[in-house]
């Protein structure tokens, strides 16, 4: 029962029109054999209706709203996806300007479509005033996140600061594409292929890594640790060589290398070099840059050990 309900408060495209010309033929078919106003006399009878207040309401004042905002709902569902498409359209205007366009008309027809409901119901638009203060209670303490994340989407859209397709990583780790941006959150797809609803306030208070938004260049980290007696000047030159052979790896800025620390058991190097577009992955550059010092450090016997430590027994007979 709540999917059918669902369906029928926000369908899809198609179904709205479909259901639109199915109603439609419904209505002039019973207004040609003449049942309308049979039906409108019954369900208008006293036995059907109650009054509160000074208001009378019967089942076909009911009935009638329950269509007649049925329908309402199915019409602002059409003109909002008409409007997207023509904006989607139109050229010589970016994606975000577009996505700001979109959601500026659907909040205008849906704003339209609520006072129309409520006219057709019978509220008098007017008198809501009375209750503007209880409302603007409701929103500062009941919607305030809803209204929270609202603005926070209208920033993100004029700043352009997080945009579709950007890749993007946050304080808690998550990372993946944007490809949505929406009124309450923006659509993340990770490397998982899953898709994480973020709020959009999280974008404005939290701080979020962008790594495509002035380039697509990023930068890999590896780090290396040799054997005391070995060659430093040659191990140094074997791992800038391994990353320069890469066909991913930027030259301009070239990679570098640095002697980090002579530690307990190893000669500690870090290699950086960077790759001209991150949205390829980082991932597999770096594996196989490892892979290349690997097999350069076999073929000249330079040696990666493995932590150790020494331990000098004392003679058990000694006196302590």
């Amino acid at each position: 029962m709540k999917k059918i309900w669902s369906t029928l408060l926000h369908p899809r495209v198609w179904l709205a029109k479909t259901l639109l010309a199915l109603f439609g033929i419904a209505f002039l078919a019973l207004a040609y054999l003449g049942y309308l106003e049979p039906i409108r006399t019954v369900l208008d009878a006293d036995e059907l209706s109650f009054t509160v207040g000074t208001m009378r309401f019967s089942a076909y004042l009911l009935v009638k709203a329950l269509f007649s905002i049925i329908i309402l709902i199915w019409l602002t569902r059409l003109i909002a996806h008409f409007g997207e498409q023509r904006v989607k359209g139109l050229k010589g205007i970016n994606t975000s300007n577009k996505a700001l366009i979109v959601k500026a008309i659907q909040i205008s027809v849906y704003f339209v479509a609520f006072f129309i409901a409520l006219n057709i119901v019978g509220i008098d638009v007017t008198s809501l005033t009375i209750f503007s203060g209880a409302v603007g209670i409701g929103v500062g303490f009941g919607l305030q996140k809803i209204a929270s994340n609202f603005i926070s989407g209208l920033i993100l859209l004029f700043e352009k600061s997080v945009e579709e397709d950007d890749l993007i990583e946050l304080d808690d780790g998550t990372a993946g594409f944007v490809r949505d941006t929406g009124a309450r959150y923006t659509l993340i797809e990770t490397f998982e292929s899953r898709d994480i609803m973020i709020p959009n306030e999280d974008f404005i208070t939290n701080r979020v890594t962008n790594w495509t938004f002035r380039n697509t260049r990023g930068r890999i980290e590896i780090n290396v640790g040799v054997a005391y007696g070995s060659d430093l000047d040659q191990v140094k030159e074997i791992i800038l060589e391994a990353a320069r052979n890469h066909p991913r790896c930027s030259l301009n800025p070239a990679p570098v290398c640095f002697l980090v620390e002579f530690g307990d058991s190893s000669v500690n190097f870090t290699l950086y070099f960077w790759v001209e577009d991150i949205v390829a992955g980082r991932m597999e550059p770096r594996s196989d840059v490892l892979f290349a010092i690997w097999h350069k450090f076999k073929e000249q016997n330079i040696e990666i050990p493995f932590p150790q430590r020494d331990i000098h027994m004392k003679d058990p007979g000694a006196k302590a």
